[in-house]
């Protein structure tokens, strides 16, 4: 079988799910292969994402691994078979692979949730606003890889997945460009805040005891919790956070955020002040 020269990271997530339920189980990658009549290098290439796995195969290994949770074997299985090419894939080679997998992310998602403290979040962004941070970024993109990355943004925006965003006000009031831009990008909050599928928070400056947003966080709902993802940024690119533990963590940390912030209808009423001081 021809080797992924560069697996996605779904296709890494999966594989990384079977090594878990393999160690959990407490077989080495050598007695998973027995079990399958088929050599270790085969296992580990499944676990790391390089081979796809088929639904018999990923059953049995499953079964093997004494693995009881129907719910989480049908969600592998559904990932393992799926072969649909998403609106993504025309941008390969175009742009990072990070910018790929979180827009695979985004749409395979059964909801997001996000905290925001410096910037306005890419989903939530106009045109104007994401050119803007894209030319701000080191090394300087040239005029091309930027428009390619303000394109691939607002295509990123079509999604319908439920959405639940807490903005710090600072990210609000920074202004990437000039006025023009952030009143427009206000708008454009204000817009969006009134649609079925957004939900729109905001941590005003003068809120007493806040210290939890300190730093930007995406989390992602998968068909099962198990299969939750959190994203972060980091210099090279976006990190995917998977570990149960992890997992956990970064649930409790949005839910004491959201306790924090201000209901929607609070929320808007800072951002219409804001427009008014632009």
């Amino acid at each position: 079988m021809v080797l992924r020269p560069e697996p996605t990271a779904r296709q890494v997530r999966l594989g990384t799910e079977l090594r878990r339920l393999r160690e959990a189980a407490g077989l080495t990658a050598r007695e998973a292969a027995a079990l399958l009549g088929t050599g270790r290098v085969q296992i580990s290439h499944i676990e790391s994402g390089l081979t796809g796995v088929s639904e018999e195969r990923l059953r049995r290994l499953a079964s093997h691994y004494a693995c009881t949770d129907a719910e989480f074997v049908d969600a592998l299985v559904a990932m393992a078979v799926d072969r649909a090419r998403g609106w993504w894939e025309e941008y390969r080679g175009l742009l990072p692979t990070s910018f790929l997998d979180l827009a695979e992310l985004d749409h395979h998602s059964s909801y997001l949730r996000e905290v925001s403290i410096l910037f306005v979040p890419g989903l939530l962004q106009t045109e104007d606003y994401a050119r803007a941070v894209f030319s701000s970024r080191v090394p300087e993109l040239t005029p091309e890889e930027r428009e390619l990355r303000v394109r691939f943004r607002m295509e990123r925006q079509r999604l319908t997945t439920p959405y639940e965003v807490i903005i710090h006000e600072a990210a609000l009031r920074i202004r990437v460009s000039d006025r023009a831009t952030s009143r427009a990008q206000l708008d454009r909050l204000l817009e969006l805040s009134a649609s079925d599928h957004i939900t729109l928070r905001v941590v005003p400056f003068d809120l007493d005891g806040f210290s939890r947003a300190s730093s930007t966080m995406t989390y992602a709902g998968g068909p099962v919790p198990k299969l939750d993802t959190v994203v972060r940024d980091a210099p090279h690119g976006s990190v995917f956070i998977d570990s149960e533990a992890q997992l956990n963590a970064y649930r409790v940390r949005f839910r004491k955020v959201k306790e924090l912030a201000l209901d929607p209808e609070q929320s808007r009423d800072v951002i219409h002040g804001l427009t008014k001081e632009l």
